[in-house]
């Protein structure tokens, strides 16, 4: 293996080991907001974590987070909840910060 195939190993490897970091800590940041918008909406316990969990599978349904902001968003206003798009995006990126920090403790 020459210098160059080593090389462009290492920036594969590095390219593949940036892009799970980043699946983790999108997955985790929409866990914490799951739990947070079941707070909001009176979910307690395993009700809390099946509806949090919901909101993780909802980041499959399409490139980006606009899927999850619907989902959560049609969560909301179905409840009556009072929480606006931008107070959910706000606190999206609070929760971004935080699961950073958790996966990268990890």
């Amino acid at each position: 293996m020459t210098t160059f195939d080593k090389r462009e190993q290492a920036f594969e490897n590095k390219f593949a080991h940036d892009e799970e970091l980043n699946f983790k800590i999108n997955a985790r940041r929409n866990k914490l907001l799951g739990l947070w918008v079941a707070d909001k909406l009176g979910k307690a316990g395993a009700d809390a974590d099946a509806y949090a969990q919901a909101v993780v599978m909802s980041d499959f349904e399409k490139p980006g987070f606009e899927d999850v902001l619907h989902k959560v968003m049609k969560d909301i206003t179905a409840a009556g909840a009072p929480i606006t798009r931008e107070q959910l995006c706000a606190e999206a990126e609070r929760l971004l910060a935080e699961a950073r920090t958790q996966v990268m403790a990890e």
